[in-house]
């Protein structure tokens, strides 16, 4: 029996500011709407402790869909990392984000290593979605340099 393929991506931003606020900005999910530019709308349905459960609901596609789903995320200050999941994973077997954060003489710097593998029905593989993520990530990593050295200026 062969092991399915797995997901693997590793995108990493430095962004001109103290780790601090980068910390403060980037796990602020009231914000999220303005850092991604795919999200529509974040709702926080729970917080357990360190842990925060919450619904993204992407702006339409293409098609009209709108996609909506429920994750999980346990920030770790002490770490400066982020363990995040989806808990309604889609078309995904299994979603996870590692958000990592650490001083670089530029700034910050920030890294998503993100883990999935997809479900045998998903419209694409995990080749594809690899693609996807990897194209999509820096566009979004950009997102959140730009809103965050911006915030920085105004300290």
């Amino acid at each position: 029996m062969s092991r399915p393929q797995v997901g693997v991506t590793h995108n990493s931003v430095v962004i001109a500011a103290p780790l601090p606020l980068v910390w403060e900005i980037s796990n602020d999910l009231c914000r999220w709407t303005e850092l991604f530019d795919e999200y529509q709308n974040v709702e926080i349905l729970s917080r357990q402790q360190d842990t925060v459960r919450f619904r993204l609901t992407m702006h339409p596609d293409e098609n009209g869909t709108v996609w909506s789903w429920v994750s999980e995320r346990t920030p770790d200050p002490g770490t400066f990392t982020v363990e995040a999941s989806r808990v309604e994973p889609g078309p995904f077997e299994y979603m996870r984000i590692l958000w990592s954060y650490r001083t670089v003489e530029a700034g910050t710097e920030m890294t998503w290593t993100q883990k999935f593998h997809m479900r045998p029905d998903a419209p694409v593989d995990d080749a594809a979605m690899t693609d996807r993520i990897n194209t999509n990530t820096p566009i979004q990593m950009q997102r959140f340099k730009a809103a965050i050295e911006h915030a920085a200026a105004l300290v």
